[in-house]
């Protein structure tokens, strides 16, 4: 995501490089290249000039220490204006009453249904909520099906009734059968509507009236631009929704919406959708999303992901195995399928500070394990506790087993034992001082 976008940023800072301080005529030019990004981003135009006059007007307020660069400290107001331009801070969805109701809006195809069983696992599994799913979207026979598909995979129970053409009577029953199972959120997925349609636009504000939601969502697919923007606005004229949920984030590499959208319409953007699977879903930060369009990476929602697949007791136990110097292929594996689990691979490496330029052009894809799971499910038991049994005539039957080569499997045997020497070094109290001076020596480094 933002790719084009910080692509260009970062070509108009280097217009400052080199300079010895900040002057009305530099900061103009870097800025207008600022002005020519955002637009190309299909930022809004009154937003990108509000946007690079209030970057100007405080850089040239602003004294140049000695310990930084001109272009160094107009990336910092940069930043900073990027992050009130987004929101400011994030804002999570409000939990309030029992149940409380979270009423789903949005065009057709912006991905409503699919983001309504997002938010129904992200509330259960890291909010401990127990919600409940309605399927309200009457006009569409397979958002019925869909959501109910989705409820099944996540463990959530979704209530629909075919029978009915009435949205309002369906949310009313399920919000009663929500409190008479102890459902502490209700999640109500709506048909998806355009803003021009006035029949359904008058549907949505009859159920808003009769179900009275703590919460309204206005999903909308960020890679719709500035249509967003103001589809956003003629909903929110209507429904004076509380927060933006933007989907397919992770296939936008303009990212106009995100940068326009809380100024257009004045309310927070709460969720960002950055996949397909059901934890491919987000709390949107905008100081963390500012680091990413900046090149800074965002390594406090990957220690985040990281915590998430945290097990105490299962660390406990690899801790002692590597102490013992009995980490095995059993343990690889599983380290493996808790780094898959914190979502998509490159994704997940972009978050790391200049590795996500390094890595633009290249293809990562999600099946990058795959092969490695091949190898060592085609081992034994045995062969996965003990890797040195591995011998040539072991190796060659594991290798046809896994339908790779005795190269790859060559290959992955010696990063596990260079996997292995790390873990060792870094459990002995020296170990991190061992470690930075036997890193020359390995290879690739």
């Amino acid at each position: 995501m933002f790719d084009n976008l910080s692509d260009k940023l970062e070509r108009a800072f280097k217009v400052l490089k080199g300079q010895g301080k900040i002057t009305e005529i530099n900061v103009a030019e870097t800025l207008k290249e600022v002005r020519k990004a955002l637009l190309d981003a299909d930022v809004n135009y009154k937003v990108a000039k509000q946007f690079t006059d209030t970057i100007k007007e405080k850089a040239l307020g602003q004294h140049v220490l000695t310990a930084i660069s001109p272009s160094q400290l107009l990336i910092k107001i940069t930043h900073d204006e990027l992050t009130q331009l987004m929101g400011g801070e994030s804002a999570d969805i409000k939990i309030e009453s029992n149940p409380t109701i979270v009423l789903m809006s949005g065009l057709q195809g912006s991905g409503k249904t699919t983001f309504s069983g997002k938010l129904a696992h992200h509330l259960k599994t890291k909010r401990g909520k127990k919600p409940l799913l309605i399927a309200a979207d009457v006009y569409r026979p397979a958002a019925i099906d869909q959501l109910h598909v989705l409820g099944e995979q996540i463990g959530v129970e979704v209530f629909s009734d075919k029978e009915s053409k009435d949205p309002i009577a369906i949310a009313k029953k399920g919000i009663q059968l929500a409190k008479e199972n102890g459902n502490t959120v209700v999640i109500i997925d709506t048909a998806g509507r355009l803003a021009v349609d006035e029949t359904m636009m008058n549907e949505i504000a009859a159920l808003k009236k009769e179900i009275k939601p703590n919460e309204i969502l206005f999903v909308v697919d960020s890679m719709t631009g500035q249509d967003a923007v103001n589809t956003a606005k003629a909903f929110n004229d209507r429904l004076n929704f509380d927060g933006v949920v933007l989907t397919k984030l992770d296939g936008d590499t303009r990212g106009g919406a995100a940068l326009s959208i809380k100024t257009v319409v004045n309310k927070p953007i709460k969720f960002i959708g950055t996949g397909e699977k059901m934890e491919a879903i987000d709390v949107f930060h905008p100081n963390r999303m500012a680091d990413r369009i900046l090149g800074m990476g965002d390594v406090v929602t990957l220690v985040e992901r990281a915590q998430e697949q945290y097990n105490e007791e299962e660390a406990r136990k690899l801790s002692k195995k590597i102490a013992q110097n009995k980490f095995d292929f059993n343990d690889f594996l599983s380290q493996i399928n808790q780094i898959k689990k914190m979502g998509n691979m490159k994704d997940l490496m972009g978050m790391i500070p200049g590795v996500g330029k390094a890595i633009k052009e290249v293809d990562i894809s999600d099946d990058s394990f795959k092969h490695i799971e091949a190898i060592i499910q085609s081992m034994t038991p045995t062969e996965r506790e003990k890797p040195e049994l591995l011998n040539g005539s072991r190796r060659a039957r594991i290798a046809k087993g896994s339908g790779r080569s005795i190269q790859e499997l060559n290959k992955l045997l010696k990063q596990f034992e260079e996997t292995r020497k790390i873990m060792r070094l870094m459990q002995d109290k020296n170990g991190m001082a061992k470690l930075m001076k036997s890193m020359p020596k390995m290879p690739g480094m």
